[in-house]
């Protein structure tokens, strides 16, 4: 049976708190409880299940290699910077900056997202980042995107656009996929805006599972609706200045 090992988090600073984290490496899942905006917690970890109560400050899971991390509430900015591999799962909102330069592994956030989300995403052959918001995002989502899959659902009641300004700024690899037709929503000459295919459907309908799994959501009604995709533009000037031919 998988050991929960549970760890007050209310008069610890954040070094204290990971080395505590670090102990219990192998034994199951690590429950913390009392978290008032500690940075930095799971930061590089590997080899655990963690579950998070209160609200985790910065840098939640940056440069994180395998560890599965659930928040039970809302996270604060650059969840997942520059993670490598493993899962982080929001159960409410994140601020600014989720998944920076991030380069393999899955954010899954049940609800809305600030600024920048996915900025400077990239991949490597078999390592793809994959970040699924479920709500809403703020502007310059997906900036200078190089790689990896960014998914935004729009389930939040609210009156916010799907995505804010200056979505895709720059981008020169990976995708963006959206629910919906965005009909309404400008993105840059260098990109391209395109009904989502049989293929693309395929490729996120994993994620989409894990979504609806974590979230309660139905998986079926979620792959029956219309979604759009925003890829680079074959003849994008950006590409040339940050890939060699």
């Amino acid at each position: 049976m998988e050991k929960t090992i549970e760890i007050n988090a209310k008069e610890l600073n954040f070094k204290d708190l990971n080395n505590k984290i670090r102990e219990y490496e192998k034994n199951g899942t690590v429950k913390i409880t009392d978290l008032t905006g500690q940075r930095f917690i799971a930061s590089g970890m590997n080899n655990k299940k963690i579950e998070l109560n209160g609200i985790p400050g910065n840098a939640l899971g940056a440069y994180l290699t395998g560890a599965e991390i659930t928040v039970n509430g809302n996270a604060q900015d650059a969840v997942g910077d520059t993670m490598n591999a493993g899962k982080i799962i929001i159960h409410g909102n994140i601020g600014d900056a989720a998944g920076y330069a991030m380069r393999g592994g899955e954010i899954y956030v049940k609800g809305d997202a600030g600024y920048r989300a996915g900025i400077h995403m990239k991949e490597y052959k078999e390592k793809k980042p994959v970040i699924i918001i479920g709500g809403k995002t703020g502007s310059f989502l997906g900036e200078y995107q190089a790689g990896g899959l960014i998914i935004v659902l729009g389930l939040t009641k609210n009156d916010k656009p799907l995505v804010g300004n200056f979505s895709s700024t720059g981008m020169h690899g990976g995708k963006l996929i959206l629910r919906g037709k965005a009909e309404n929503i400008k993105f840059p000459g260098q990109t391209t805006k395109r009904k989502a295919t049989k293929e693309d459907l395929d490729e996120i309908k994993p994620y989409i599972s894990n979504f609806c799994k974590y979230f309660n959501f139905n998986e079926k009604e979620m792959l029956s609706e219309e979604y759009t995709v925003i890829t680079p533009n074959s003849a994008n000037p950006y590409k040339q200045m940050y890939i060699a031919n």
